[in-house]
Formats: structure tokens, sequence, C-alpha cells
């Protein structure tokens, strides 16, 4: 039996009717894979495997990672993804998709991520199916990373305890963590009028995703993501552009609250552990205006579970 996390204010449920209604313009090469395990990673360099949810596949997160790490000239980062809407990690385990491509591939790092779990409830089964997870991830000479969400953009006031959840979870497992809640959060401070939500107050904008693969950078690589462009294109040939003062303001961000994580931690690769080194992973698209939506058919939106 699913989990389920009620939204703690009113206002949650009267914004739950209208995301029921605004639905992501994704294309097929950036689908969630629903029922296929990925297939491992052949090269050398860093492996990282993500299991999420449209969090992490809208905009293709992991793709926008690979070009930032291309553009700085890397050793190859090669990523792959199991992510499926509405999916929290004890969804994941039950699933079993997840397990089977932790065990199937040669992993540098697992990254972990599901709603904010801001509430007791959510971020109970945050933690604990982090450490379910982190057995095998450990058991494949991986290294488990928690991936830091955000609140809806209507509960502001959750930042504290979502970004509290996810620390308590990367510590549990002596894992990373990718303080993107954090940098969402200092980004807002340092420039208000930096879209960082999409449409639906609750997935990211192309800049959303951006500043998550800039502290992504960071923290794999021990490196300063300021100076990375504000174009980017992907392997697909897509084209990522944010502008360049938000860049700058989102690379500024990332890198603040990055700062601890590049002085103290290594990021395994296949063959050992290393000290990461000087960048090298469905196709890249923002939200469609909500004429769109008319035309949108079978895209999921991920509701109630991630407003809590």
């Amino acid at each position: 039996m699913k989990s389920r996390v009620v939204p703690s204010s009113p206002r949650s449920s009267r914004t739950g009717a209208f995301l029921g209604m605004a639905v992501l313009l994704v294309t097929a090469g950036c689908l969630p894979q629903r029922s296929v395990v990925p297939g491992a990673p052949t090269g050398p360099g860093l492996h990282v495997l993500f299991i999420g949810n449209s969090l992490t596949y809208v905009n293709n997160l992991p793709g926008i990672l690979e070009a930032l790490a291309d553009s700085a000239h890397e050793p190859l980062l090669e990523t792959r993804m199991v992510a499926k809407p509405d999916y929290s990690l004890e969804d994941h385990w039950n699933d079993g998709d997840a397990r089977r491509a932790i065990t199937a591939g040669r992993w540098s790092v697992v990254v972990l991520q599901q709603g904010p779990s801001s509430l007791d409830e959510s971020r109970t089964l945050l933690v604990s199916y982090a450490k379910a997870f982190a057995e095998p991830i450990h058991g494949s000479s991986a290294r488990p990373a928690l991936y830091q969400v955000w609140p809806t953009i209507d509960r502001a006031a959750d930042f504290p305890r979502a970004n509290e959840s996810y620390r308590m979870a990367a510590d549990a497992v002596s894992g990373l963590l990718f303080p993107v809640g954090e940098a969402w959060l200092l980004a807002g401070q340092m420039d208000a009028s930096i879209p960082l939500y999409a449409f639906d107050g609750l997935h990211p904008s192309i800049e959303g995703s951006y500043v998550a693969a800039l502290v992504m950078y960071a923290v794999l690589y021990g490196k300063s993501p300021v100076g990375l462009p504000a174009t980017l294109r992907l392997r697909n040939g897509t084209v990522v552009a944010v502008k360049s003062r938000y860049a700058a303001a989102l690379a500024a961000a990332a890198e603040q609250v990055t700062a601890a994580a590049r002085a103290q931690r290594s990021v395994p690769t296949v063959g050992g552990a290393q000290k990461p080194g000087v960048a090298r992973a469905c196709v890249a698209t923002s939200p469609p205006n909500r004429a769109e939506l008319k035309t949108t058919r079978n895209v999921p939106v991920d509701w109630p579970r991630h407003c809590g």
C-alpha cells in the first residue's frame, strides 16, 4: 500500500485542484522510465544513477549535469535514471526497478530523491528508505547521495524543515548531500526575480533545474560552479539557456551552499575513490503556457504527495 502525505494547510488542497489540471510538456526522450531498468554505463569516468520522480526528469536534470561537466572538460560523466511520476523512495523500493538498476551497474554515486518531506511522516519515510537503499548502494561499492528538493511555492515556510529532512537522511547513510533546496532559498533571497518554479508552483523551471545541476556539479567535482556557461548544448543536441544575470546569481548561490562539501568530500569512481578533478548523460523543455495545456495528454503531474 502506498503511503500518502496529506497537505498540512487547506490552501494546499486548493492549489492541488489547480495543479491537477496543470501538466508538464515533455517529449518522449524525457518521459519517465516505467518498468525498464536502464543499461549500465560502459565507459570510464563518473557513473551516476538517479532514482526519483518528475522533479528529476522534468527538464532533464541529469542531461544538464552532464552538459555542465562536458563544458568544463571533466572526465566523462555518464548518468542513468529510474524516475517515475509521483514516486516516493518507498514506491521505488516496492517497485523493484531501482534496486535492480543499482545491482546491475557499476555506479560511482546513486542519487535518491522524493518530495520535500517536511512533514513528520514523510521525513520518517525519507530517512527509512534512504537507509534501505543504502545497503545495496554500499554493497555495489557506490556512494548514496540525497537530492534535496523544495516545497511548493505556496509553502515557502517549509523550506527549513524540508532542507533539514534531506540533511538527516544524508547523515543517516553517510552519503553526499546535494543541497539544492538551500540553493533555491538563497537564490531567491539574492534575486527574487529569478523564476525557479514552473507555472504550476511545484516543478522546476529551467532556472530551477539549472541551479540543481550547478549544486550537483560542485559537490561531485569539488569545484566552484562560478563561471560555468549559462547556455549549454546537451548531448542530444538540445540547447538550454538561462539569462546571464540569473546564471551568475544561481552560480553564486550554489557556490555558497556547497562550500563545506567541496572542502571535505571525495567522490567514488569506478575503480576506487578519488578527489574530484577538473566536468563531463531526455530532452530539456520549459513547461508549456496555459494555452498549450489544452492539447497536452498523458503527461503525469505529481500531486499531492510532493507537497509534504
